[in-house]
């Protein structure tokens, strides 16, 4: 197929709110309900106005009503699959087309709040399998994939992958290295580098669990040095859902029926506690090959994550995230540098993250590597004065890395088989 590029004002779009917006408007406690009848006005008024049913998508799922956000997804994408982002400046200084897959609201590279206040204009294409591409396209600086591996979106990424071999313009994250990041085979890429500790992780379905209970197969012989106690969740599960730590073998069967899933992730359990009690798990991003520190999540359990932390309310914690963040290089980082040097090497992709902690012996603990970790300065600069000099240095950082990637997209007009 024929890939045509126009000069991006010939395609006339109009921006979108936008995923970054809408979230901090939700963030910061604006009623949704409202939000929602403006939105439902301005497409009643104007089907034709795709923009707006996409951000009403976007205010369904931030209202944890995700089914009824795809639905007007799915919908608004049949329609047209081609939207621009809103930009700082009215004359860019680059162009990015993002591609993304139909996925909800966590499924994509939140590319939108790394850009968001720059002068760096996003196009996001949706590729979407059984439909054709636009029939032309904005010209651009840079393409980037913002689709993860997951089993909703393979063949989506298959796509893109076919695409990329041919594509006019630069494209960053590499679809064949996306594929390496879910949870079964990251195991395989990292699992022998000095000072990391990641456990094998292995996908079995109800009935291999029910066989394990039944006494049919033997868990070392299913899940190699997997052994309770054992960490499982449901395979594509986002956000904590269905992650629990199963004690025994008989915690098998109860989980099973509250979980109606068919495939299941399940890897060892560790207890990464420190001397004091308390859990801490980091988020590291990766730009370009360098690691930055993004936030720290300190609690008295072991399934945390930023927002169940409470982090608020304890300046203690808070203070230990500041040292973390301002420190990352003398501290975190420099415990950690060969690790994260040789796990940004294997990786191989321009942009991820990677949820950790540290064991009891001091080695990195590696919990998932994702392209599709929210990276984001919405939270209070009264509450949190340390993160937004640190979100920004993170942010300068992708956006060099976009320029330095680029290629001047040259004449208006330009095609690719």
């Amino acid at each position: 197929m024929t890939v045509r590029l126009v000069p991006a004002e010939d395609l006339d779009l109009k921006p979108r709110i936008g995923l970054a917006k809408l979230t901090k408007r939700a963030f910061d406690g604006e009623d949704l309900n409202t939000i929602w009848s403006e939105l439902v006005h301005v497409v009643r008024a104007d089907p034709e106005n795709i923009e707006a049913a996409m951000d009403l998508s976007l205010v369904a799922q931030l209202a944890q009503q995700q089914k009824l956000g795809l639905e007007i997804q799915d919908e608004a994408l049949s329609v047209r699959r081609l939207f621009r982002s809103p930009c700082a400046s009215t004359t860019p200084r680059l162009r990015v087309l993002a591609f993304a897959a139909s996925a909800d609201i966590g499924g994509n590279t939140p590319i939108e709040f790394l850009l968001q206040g720059s002068d760096i204009e996003l196009y996001t294409l949706y590729v979407v399998p059984g439909f054709e591409l636009p029939e032309a396209l904005p010209d651009h600086d840079v393409a980037f994939v913002a689709v993860p591996d997951s089993d909703s979106a393979r063949a989506t990424l298959a796509e893109i992958e076919r695409l990329a071999q041919n594509w006019p313009r630069p494209i960053l994250n590499a679809p064949q290295r996306i594929y390496e990041l879910e949870r079964d085979r990251l195991h395989k890429l990292l699992s022998d580098i000095p000072g990391v500790d990641i456990p094998a992780t292995a996908r079995v379905d109800r009935d291999d669990l029910a066989d394990i209970v039944g006494g049919i197969e033997e868990i070392d012989d299913l899940l190699g040095d997997t052994h309770f106690p054992l960490i499982i969740r449901p395979v594509g599960s986002q956000a904590g859902r269905g992650l629990e730590k199963l004690d025994e073998i008989e915690a098998v069967t109860p989980y099973l029926t509250l979980w109606e899933d068919e495939d299941f992730f399940v890897s060892r359990f560790v207890d990464y506690s420190g001397a004091d009690g308390q859990f801490r798990k980091y988020r590291v991003v990766f730009v370009d090959g360098k690691a930055y520190g993004c936030h720290l999540a300190i609690a008295g359990q072991w399934n945390l994550w930023y927002l169940n932390a409470d982090m608020g309310a304890s300046p203690a914690k808070r203070g230990e995230e500041a040292v973390f963040l301002s420190d990352f290089n003398a501290t975190f980082g420099a415990r950690h540098r060969g690790a994260l040097d040789e796990i940004a090497r294997r990786v191989g992709l321009d942009y991820f993250a990677i949820d950790c902690a540290e064991t009891k012996t001091g080695q990195l603990l590696i919990f998932e590597a994702d392209i599709a970790a929210i990276v984001h300065d919405m939270d209070p600069p009264d509450v949190y004065p340390y993160k937004g000099p640190q979100m920004q240095r993170i942010f300068a950082a992708f956006a060099a890395m976009l320029e330095a990637r680029s290629r001047p997209a040259g004449s208006a007009h330009a095609e690719a088989a």
